[in-house]
C-alpha cells in the first residue's frame, strides 16, 4: 500500500464526516448530543421486528405492539433527523449556485436562507399546533390522546403529534441562531 493510501486510509477513520458548526451554538451542540436517544430508537425497533418474527413464525404467538412500536420509534427518529441535520449544517441544498460564489456573497446567502428556512419552519410548527390540538383534546376541551384504534391502541399519533410540533418550534429556534451568528461571522 503507498503512503498516499495510509493517509487516505487513516483521514477515513481518524476523522468524523461531519461536525457541529460553530454557528450552531449551544443548541447544535445539544442536539448532538441527544441524537444518541433517537439513534437507539432505530436500533430498539429493529430488535422489536426481530422479536416479532421470532414469535410470529418460530412460536406462532404474534404480538399486536410490535408493529406500532417500530412505527412510532422510527417516526420519532426521522423526525429528529431534521433538527439534526440542520444542528449540523448538513441538510439538503442545491449548491449548483452556492458553490461558485465568492465567500462574502455566501454568507449572506446563509443568513437569508436561514430566515427564510426558520419562517417555514414556523409555518410548519404553526400547523403542527392544528393537528396536536384535535390530537389532544376534544371538542369539548377535555384532554384525550388520539389513538391509533388497533387492537393495542396506543396513543402514539398524539405523541408524534406533539413531537413533530416541538420539533418545529426548536427547528425555528436552530435555523434562528444560525441566522444571528452567520450575521455575526458577516461584520468580524
Amino acid at each position: 500500500m503507498t503512503e498516499d493510501h495510509q493517509q487516505i486510509d487513516i483521514a477515513a477513520i481518524g476523522t468524523p464526516t461531519s461536525h457541529i458548526p460553530p454557528e450552531s451554538g449551544l443548541m447544535g451542540r445539544m442536539v448532538d448530543r441527544i441524537s444518541y436517544v433517537f439513534a437507539a430508537g432505530i436500533v430498539i425497533s429493529a430488535a422489536v421486528l426481530l422479536y416479532e418474527v421470532f414469535m410470529r413464525y418460530l412460536l406462532n404467538s404474534p404480538t399486536i405492539w410490535a408493529h406500532e412500536t417500530t412505527v412510532f420509534l422510527c417516526g420519532l427518529a426521522f423526525t429528529f433527523g431534521g433538527l439534526y441535520c440542520t444542528s449540523r449544517n448538513s441538510h439538503i441544498r442545491v449548491v449548483l449556485i452556492y458553490d461558485v460564489l465568492p465567500a462574502g456573497t455566501r454568507r449572506i446567502f446563509d443568513i437569508v436562507i436561514s430566515v427564510i428556512s426558520a419562517v417555514a419552519s414556523g409555518f410548519f410548527a404553526y400547523a403542527a399546533w392544528h393537528m396536536v390540538t384535535r390530537a389532544v383534546w376534544t371538542p369539548s376541551g377535555d384532554i384525550r390522546l388520539e389513538t391509533t384504534g388497533s387492537a393495542w391502541s396506543p396513543p402514539t399519533p398524539a405523541l408524534i403529534k406533539i413531537f413533530i410540533f416541538v420539533v418545529m418550534i426548536l427547528l425555528v429556534v436552530q435555523f434562528l441562531i444560525l441566522a444571528v451568528n452567520y450575521a455575526r461571522r458577516a461584520k468580524g
